[in-house]
């Protein structure tokens, strides 16, 4: 890719392209405030680590961008952005998949970047395969577990609390841990099916009375089927 335009976010340089321009807008547009500033910060985080580790430096800044914003546009509560029968990774997925082709960017977005913001976004729960996937599906995870595990615990090494900081002054913390809580624990009473063989069911089998994942995980299925 040609050299992207920069700008600085946070205390962060960040690319600046119209789509990345309009994948905030619409992140923004259709997620709450707590689900919109998650995004952000992984955003910025995980540039900022990306761009300081070597082998993650030439990767598709603009993908890791798009990916990184819309990895969880499967928790809006937009309708058409939400399926009932599908992940909500897959949907996410899916809606960035949409929006890519939607905004006219056919030309400049061949199928192999569609699918490297597909796999980021559809794989960043699922750290045991985002870490050996393209260098644009780690950076996005690495920037969205930062977020969670903080500045001392993040990938490489190289995050700070001063730059942690001062994205979480531009972009609050504030309310994240009880607003996953609802959103999965949400899934897990919206959706149960899609719930019972990822993460989001721990959240259903320590939170909501009556789930249960043992009856429907892939052991049960499989001892129980015919000989």
């Amino acid at each position: 890719m040609s050299t992207l335009n920069t700008r600085v976010l946070a205390g962060v340089t960040v690319p600046d392209t119209p789509l990345i321009t309009k994948a905030i807008d619409y992140a923004q547009k259709h997620s709450n405030d707590v689900t919109y500033n998650h995004v952000m910060r992984s955003w910025l985080l995980g540039t900022f680590i990306a761009d300081r580790i070597p082998h993650l430096q030439g990767r598709d800044k603009e993908a890791h961008s798009i990916a990184a914003m819309f990895h969880d546009l499967g928790w809006s509560t937009t309708p058409e952005l939400i399926s009932s029968d599908k992940r909500f990774e897959v949907d996410g997925a899916n809606a960035a998949k949409n929006f890519i082709l939607a905004e006219g960017a056919r030309a400049e977005w061949d199928r192999h970047r569609v699918q490297l913001v597909w796999d980021a976004i559809a794989l960043h729960a699922t750290r045991s395969i985002a870490i050996h996937k393209e260098i644009e599906v780690q950076s996005c995870y690495f920037g969205i577990s930062a977020d969670f595990v903080g500045p001392e615990m993040a990938q490489g090494g190289v995050l700070t609390r001063e730059v942690w900081n001062s994205i979480a002054a531009v972009y609050p913390r504030s309310g994240l841990k009880e607003g996953v809580k609802e959103i999965l624990c949400g899934l897990c009473k919206t959706k149960p099916m899609t719930t019972y063989d990822n993460w989001v069911g721990d959240w259903g089998v320590r939170f909501i009375p009556g789930y249960n994942r043992d009856e429907n995980s892939a052991l049960n299925r499989v001892l129980s089927a015919e000989e």
